[in-house]
């Protein structure tokens, strides 16, 4: 459970840093002309795709550490179990 906990909470602190930096700077355009509309898609775009990415990184990396160790106990039963 603590460990659900602690990647729910490092998932969104994550999530959080990447909203509050800023690459692009949509302020220089006028609000309502075409290149502010393309330069706040791109921005959410890339935010997106980031948050994404990370998402699976963080899931596969947490996925494969856990099979890891119950594969290790599977392998320590089948040792008992053998008798070697």
């Amino acid at each position: 459970m603590k460990k659900k906990l602690i990647f729910i909470f490092v998932f969104f602190l994550g999530f959080y840093n990447i909203l509050n930096s800023t690459e692009l700077n949509c302020n220089n355009f006028k609000k309502f002309s075409m290149e502010y509309v393309k330069c706040k898609s791109s921005l959410i775009k890339n935010k997106t795709k980031t948050v994404g990415e990370n998402f699976v990184k963080d899931t596969k990396d947490y996925q494969k550490k856990e099979w890891d160790d119950e594969k290790s106990k599977v392998d320590d039963v089948k040792k008992k179990v053998l008798g070697q």
